[in-house]
């Protein structure tokens, strides 16, 4: 019998946050949680409620199942580089004008 303790859990979240490059606060809004309901739970090191944690989930994008997959990283794109998969994820959270920036500089650095 295999036992997960609420560390297992808080190691898990935060190895999806950094991996995508949010904050505590970008997953409450992605998991139309209260900030500090997430707050308290990292703070008390207390382990979410099975509703928390399927909220917390679907912020992810991913299932219950892959959650406790902790074996594998369902965030990450297995056809990508770390490096490509890192860059993806750092372009995903800019704002869409930092984007057209972004690619406007791009092309520029194609040019040469």
């Amino acid at each position: 019998m295999i036992y997960i303790i609420e560390q297992d859990v808080l190691n898990r979240i935060q190895q999806l946050l950094e991996f995508k490059h949010w904050t505590l606060y970008k997953l409450a809004k992605e998991s139309n949680l209260a900030y500090s309901s997430l707050n308290n739970i990292f703070n008390r090191q207390t382990c979410p409620t099975v509703v928390t944690l399927e909220k917390i989930c679907k912020g992810f994008n991913i299932s219950l199942s892959e959650f406790f997959s902790f074996d594998t990283n369902p965030l990450r794109d297995e056809s990508l580089t770390f490096e490509q998969q890192d860059l993806l994820n750092s372009y995903n959270e800019l704002s869409s004008q930092d984007k057209m920036l972004l690619q406007a500089y791009l092309k520029g650095l194609r040019k040469k």
